[in-house]
């Protein structure tokens, strides 16, 4: 079987593009080949800073004949028809076509047509320059004098030389024959920029064009790039005494900036390590693209050495490489420990800070608090429509302390830790790094002597960011990070700027996912319909229920004679603001149960991953259930239930007492208020009363007590009266009183086992 190779050549192919590139242009290629009716066994995608290449082995030689058989009009039909399905048929005369029998339709033309297949470097040929010209690439560029026309060939970076060869193993592989824009596909490609000769390398398949590059400085694979790259890294700092600072992220990057990866080590002042490790370490990975070490078996003590990786072997093994890079990194740090100083020092404009400060009772002689100050005296704006920075902060430090108090975390603490949230966003560091808001506030935090629990949450208001992301236990992180993604829900579904298909700007979704994993994880049982209204109220007291507004509405009152005295002032606006709540009440609802079903949605995501069935969590959830935990706990009680023999048959007789009932009201049937057990004149009937009325109590006692599993079992007692009931009952009784009753009683088994779940929705 042939096997064919790939090449395309550019310019530097920035890093972060590379691997998504390969990836991309592997499955257009092999798309496009099975689409055309050939088949492949296998195929490899491989990248460079300047190449994407694809190894497809075990391609067909040639597409199949397509046999198609076209029905056409019957033998009696006029000539113009007839010359309609010649034509479209392809055929030049009736003659060509067959007559096939219908014993209904009677006789009528058939064409038996066949497509010859192609040879697989014809389709090669035409469906290259299609997917070069349309290639995704997030940004492309012109070049050269055909940039000036419409149309023109675009690229990540001028595409320089395409090679194309096909063939088998045993013969000699043939070039695909293709152009576009001038650049002619051929068996040349070209080694390192610097490291190799320059001369232009013949490749005929992949093997030796892999073997043939390795000699001209140029590594293919991206993952042996990585290996090369982490295991000399490891080697040199333990060379020296250290060990490696491993990060995945740079390692994937720095692959994608070399063919020819050489490491070396460089150096900085061992002042600058005055600096926290991880501004250290952000300084160097950002701005050089270089490693961090650190002393063995020290894992929060970095060293001054760090690991640069190099494209070129230099003839003095490195060291003026190694130099230059520790000239700018020195350069960075001194950058940094500037910021760092800086931030712990008095703010130069503290005379326009008194207002603020006064308004979130801050102690201007702590740097954190001055930033704070700042952050409210500047009017940052959050979002256009949902205030400032400031206005923000306010609306979270008087959520976050509500929130304390349901989970058991201090008031005061959670208020405090609210209040200095964000004050890191003013800082210099953070100014430099944005990636460090949060831990380095929680720096400044310890520094200026916060309790640690305040330092904690400043850190960890953020989190979980993401299912895999870890999730606070500190009762202050806690409050604080349910407020704030509480606070930015609420806000955005009042405004009307919800997610919508793929598009997520201000990740709704992963701030929910993070309530969810807030609440589950250490079992808060917390209503959110009463949170999602105290925010909501929150948003809109500025432009509705401002303090001035409560005033005027009392003094006016007060004039008119309605009311006297300060109480009575008191009073009024007391009232008035009791109205105006009521109003935003009836006003909030509808945007609050569409959050509430948002939610619903989410924790749907959450609970298939962790296992359970949808069609269990669509049972228990019902629109307005607002505590998460108890609608968790309803469906792990459920999956147990329903892993037993009593629960399965339960549900196939629930369901099927619901589908009578359904059918009934559908018909107009009369169905009783309430079961008459005077009615009764079977003994099934009288014992399916009885186990209803004792499921239906022990049930509710152990809902009321959220003992859900205690529910089921209750609920599982009316496994056998359910199966006597319709083994020896018609229910569709003659008369019309004893099948009224009887279809009561079903309701009576539908309402008990859905105050638990409802079955109907139970899928088997």
């Amino acid at each position: 079987m042939p096997d064919l190779l790939l090449e395309l050549r550019s310019e530097e192919i920035p890093a972060r593009m590379q691997r998504k590139a390969a990836g991309d242009l592997k499955k257009l290629v092999t798309d496009a080949l099975v689409e055309a009716g050939l088949t492949y066994e296998a195929a490899g995608d491989y990248w460079t800073p300047r190449r994407l290449t694809l190894d497809i082995r075990g391609l067909t030689a040639r597409s199949k004949d397509v046999h198609e058989d076209r029905k056409g009009p019957s033998v009696n039909a006029p000539e113009q028809a007839i010359a309609g399905f010649l034509r479209s048929a392809g055929l030049n005369d009736i003659s060509e076509a067959h007559v096939h029998t219908d014993p209904k339709k009677g006789d009528f033309y058939v064409a038996h047509l066949t497509k010859p297949g192609r040879g697989a470097e014809e389709i090669i040929a035409e469906l290259m320059p299609k997917i070069i010209r349309e290639f995704p690439w997030p940004k492309s560029m012109r070049w050269g004098a055909a940039s000036s026309k419409s149309g023109s060939l675009r690229w990540v970076r001028p595409l320089q030389s395409i090679v194309c060869t096909f063939g088998p193993e045993t013969e000699e592989p043939v070039v695909v024959d293709f152009e576009i824009d001038g650049l002619k596909a051929g068996n040349v490609t070209y080694g390192h920029r610097f490291l190799s000769d320059g001369k232009p390398i013949t490749v005929r398949r992949f093997d030796d064009y892999v073997a043939k590059l390795e000699k001209a400085k140029v590594v293919l694979d991206a993952d042996r790039r990585k290996e090369i790259i982490l295991s000399d890294a490891q080697n040199i700092a333990f060379a020296s005494g250290l060990e490696l600072v491993e990060d995945e992220a740079l390692l994937e990057e720095v692959s994608g900036l070399v063919e020819w990866p050489v490491v070396l080590m460089g150096e900085f002042e061992e002042e600058f390590l005055a600096i926290p490790p991880e501004v250290i370490r952000l300084t160097i990975k950002t701005n050089q693209k270089c490693f961090v070490t650190r002393k063995q078996g020290e894992a929060d003590k970095l060293s001054n050495k760090f690991i640069l990786v190099s494209n070129i072997e230099a003839t003095d093994g490195g060291r003026e490489i190694a130099h230059g890079n520790g000239k700018v990194v020195r350069a960075r740090l001194s950058d940094a420990l500037y910021f760092w100083n800086t931030d712990q020092h008095d703010l130069p404009d503290m005379h326009t800070l008194a207002p603020a400060a006064i308004k979130f009772d801050l102690d201007l002689s702590k740097p954190l608090d001055q930033r704070m100050a700042r952050l409210d005296a500047l009017n940052v704006t959050f979002h256009a429509k949902l205030g400032t920075q400031g206005e923000r902060v306010t609306r979270i430090k008087n959520l976050a302390r509500a929130l304390a108090i349901r989970i058991g975390a201090d008031p005061v603490l959670a208020s405090r830790a609210s209040v200095l949230a964000k004050a890191d966003l003013t800082t210099e560091i953070v100014g430099e790094f944005p990636e460090l808001q949060g831990g380095m506030g929680r720096k400044y935090a310890l520094l200026q002597n916060e309790h640690p629990s305040v330092a904690a949450a400043i850190e960890e208001h953020y989190k979980p960011q993401g299912p895999s992301d870890f999730v606070p236990s500190d009762l202050v992180s806690v409050a604080v990070a349910l407020a704030d993604k509480l606070d930015t829900l609420v806000g955005f579904w009042a405004i009307d700027e919800k997610p919508t298909g793929s598009k997520d700007p201000f990740a709704l979704r992963r701030s929910a996912l993070g309530v969810i994993r807030l609440l589950l994880s250490s079992d808060w049982k917390i209503e959110l319909l009463p949170i999602f209204q105290d925010a909501f109220i929150q948003l809109r007291e500025e432009k509705i229920e401002q303090r001035i507004e409560h005033f005027e509405e009392a003094q006016a009152a007060q004039n008119s004679g309605d009311v006297d005295g300060e109480e009575d002032v008191t009073n009024a606006i007391s009232g008035f603001e009791k109205r105006i709540r009521g109003q935003l009440s009836e006003r909030s609802q509808p945007i609050l149960l569409d959050l509430l079903a948002f939610f619903h949605d989410r924790l749907k995501v959450h609970l298939r991953d962790l296992g359970a069935r949808h069609d269990l969590i669509d049972s228990v959830l019902k629109p307005d259930a607002d505590n998460l935990l108890l609608i968790a706990r309803r469906v792990e009680a459920l999956v147990v239930f329903l892993n037993t023999e009593d629960g399965k048959n339960l549900v196939a007789g629930t369901k099927r007492a619901a589908n009578i009932l359904s059918a009934e009201e559908k018909k107009g049937t009369a169905i009783s208020d309430m079961v008459n057990p005077d009615l009764f004149n079977d003994d099934a009937e009288k014992n399916l009363y009885v186990a209803v009325n004792q499921a239906e109590s022990q049930a509710a006692q152990a809902i009321q007590k959220e003992d859900f599993s205690g529910a089921m079992i209750a609920l599982s007692a009316l496994r056998e009266p359910v199966d006597s009931f319709f083994e020896k009952v018609l229910v569709n009784d003659d008369n019309a009183d004893i099948r009224a009753n009887r279809l009561a009683l079903l309701s009576r088994i539908r309402a008990a086992t859905d105050a638990v779940a409802d079955f109907s929705k139970i899928v088997g």
